[in-house]
């Protein structure tokens, strides 16, 4: 029989392939990937090779490190990777670039139920790449949104650290109340709440529970900092969450594309374990495919039970779905379906040229968010394009890092000052004109007429739209037809669908739906604009004047 590391991984990715380890089909993918980069490193073409020495190495390190709870520390033992563990380490460190001979892998992304050994597992990641990595100043960071998440990585490896002697002898490490040093090389562990400061220079950064980020700001810094590093990583290790309009969701996405094949990336290793579409998450089959450590740290007893009571207390179900099996869900107030939104067919604005739009503007608050939608016919449904606008000032606030991200790429458009500055979005509602031919604008009259009567006087038709129930009904629910059967197609923007997941029925009782927001954080004008366009559109499905013609007044 095979021995060794790179055997054990190879096994483990040949039994998933053939299904005698059930596994769901991106662990399936990833593993075929490993087989078959395996048959091709020998091609002249293909940059990389496979060194098991390298892989094996860091396996070797992490199995040298105490379990730090539970009654294998009880017992004093050491770490002993699983088979799926051993397949992750030794695909992400036995790679390497042919010609360098440095690291393929800059990013890993592991996405696993909990009580599956993650975070024991990229503490001992991290400790290697502090000291055994041969990185002189290593800078290691244990990343998250909050102290107590952060320390979920930095509080195992601190502690393994403090009972192998050893090793604190050998690599000259201090461990210190909130960070571990190498005095001779000046390298460092330490957890990290936001953004690391100026000057920092990560060459590894393990980002815990990234479902619970807002925005990819913490990652995308982490990530830019690493510009000096020659073989650097950013280590992600999470659960599924709710948060669908959130950067985590798009990066299991982006993973996801590129293990099927249809998105390109070479230096992102991926493994996302959890159940597939058209799986029975109430079938006790689903528990052993979902967790990788089943029957070792998550017992089958546990899940059973814990699978009974989410399907007799719904409350418990969206919680057991995403930390046991790995499925995403929404809020249970959320009204809209953004993770069907989001699957929409993709479109570009630019092929809209020439063609009738009509636009809605929810023109907001001098210091709030302002939006403008355009709406298109397109096929049996419609396409939906938008702008949005915020003040300097508030963009800027520490809060607002979601918002900073959205502006750095273009998806939001910043107006100098303290507050928005209304002829910005006039005159780029002027150039949409044009470009496309805009049949008539949907305004909410309560912080717009000065706006409407600028663009009357330039030749636009401007209708009053304001947002309320009786008004505001009938293309709320049109909007959630839609996005049920894919007919509202987009181009892809975040901001959107971060404002979509956030619209709930201002009414709890009744027929009569209305787009209303939790928090005052929880922006929606995106949605509401879109849906002033819309409910403008669907007059043209009116044999006769309809109750929304009575009601809206048009501006003269």
């Amino acid at each position: 029989m095979k021995q060794g590391y790179a055997a054990t991984a190879e096994i483990y990715a040949r039994q998933v392939v053939s299904g005698e380890i059930p596994a769901g089909r991106y662990i399936k993918a990833a593993c075929q990937r490993h087989l078959d980069d395996l048959e091709w490193q020998s091609d002249d073409g293909f940059r990389y090779r496979f060194e098991p020495k390298a892989g094996a190495r860091v396996c070797a390190f992490i199995e040298q490190l105490p379990h730090t709870k539970g009654k294998w520390a009880a017992k004093g033992q050491k770490l002993k990777l699983e088979p799926w563990q051993v397949f992750f380490v030794v695909s992400l460190f036995g790679w390497l670039q042919k010609n360098t001979g440095k690291r393929r892998f800059r990013r890993a992304f592991l996405l696993v139920p909990r009580k599956n050994g993650k975070s024991a597992l990229a503490a001992g990641i991290g400790l290697y790449m502090l000291c055994a990595d041969g990185e002189f100043g290593a800078e290691v960071y244990s990343g998250a949104t909050t102290e107590k998440q952060a320390w979920e990585v930095f509080r195992p490896a601190k502690m393994m650290a403090q009972k192998s002697p050893a090793l604190v002898s050998h690599y000259g490490l201090t461990v210190n109340a909130k960070n571990i040093h190498a005095i001779g090389n000046g390298s460092r562990f330490e957890p990290l709440i936001g953004n690391p400061g100026d000057g920092a220079s990560p060459s590894c950064a393990i980002v815990d529970e990234y479902h619970e980020h807002d925005t990819d700001a913490l990652f995308s810094t982490m990530e830019n900092g690493m510009g000096a590093r020659e073989q650097p990583l950013v280590l992600v290790i999470t659960t599924a969450g709710d948060n669908i309009a959130g950067p985590c969701y798009a990066m299991q996405q982006e993973a996801q594309q590129m293990l099927e094949g249809s998105r390109r990336d070479d230096h992102t290793f991926a493994m996302i374990y959890g159940i597939d579409d058209g799986d029975d998450w109430t079938d006790p089959a689903v528990l052993r495919k979902a967790n990788p450590n089943y029957g070792v740290s998550v017992f089958e007893e546990g899940l059973l039970a814990e699978q009974a009571e989410a399907m007799t207390t719904p409350r418990k179900a969206g919680q057991f779905k995403t930390k046991k099996l790995n499925v995403w869900v929404q809020s249970r107030a959320a009204y809209f379906d953004t993770l069907r939104y989001q699957k929409a067919p993709i479109v570009r604005l630019e092929d809209f040229e020439g063609q009738e739009c009509i636009i809605g503007i929810d023109l907001a608050e001098k210091r709030d968010l302002t939006a403008v939608e355009l709406l298109f016919r397109h096929g049996n449904g419609y396409a939906r394009f938008g702008r949005y606008y915020l003040p300097e000032e508030t963009v800027d606030r520490p809060e607002n890092e979601h918002f900073q991200t959205w502006r750095d790429e273009g998806r939001l458009f910043q107006t100098d000052g303290a507050v928005t500055d209304d002829r910005v979005i006039r005159d780029d509602i002027l150039d949409l004109a044009e470009r496309f031919r805009v049949r008539e604008i949907a305004f909410d009259p309560l912080h717009s007429r000065q706006m409407a009567v600028e663009l009357m006087e330039n030749g636009l038709a401007c209708f009053d739209y304001a947002n309320k129930p009786t008004l505001m009904n009938e293309p709320m629910r049109r909007m959630d037809a839609l996005i049920a059967d894919g007919k509202l197609s987009h181009d892809g923007d975040p901001v959107f669908a971060w404002m979509l997941s956030n619209v709930v029925n201002r009414s709890r009782t009744g027929d009569i739906h209305s787009p209303a927001k939790e928090r005052a954080e929880n922006k929606i004008d995106g949605p509401v604009a879109c849906m002033m366009a819309l409910g403008r559109w669907l007059l043209d499905e009116q044999e006769t004047g309809s109750y929304l013609e009575h009601e809206g007044l048009m501006i003269l």
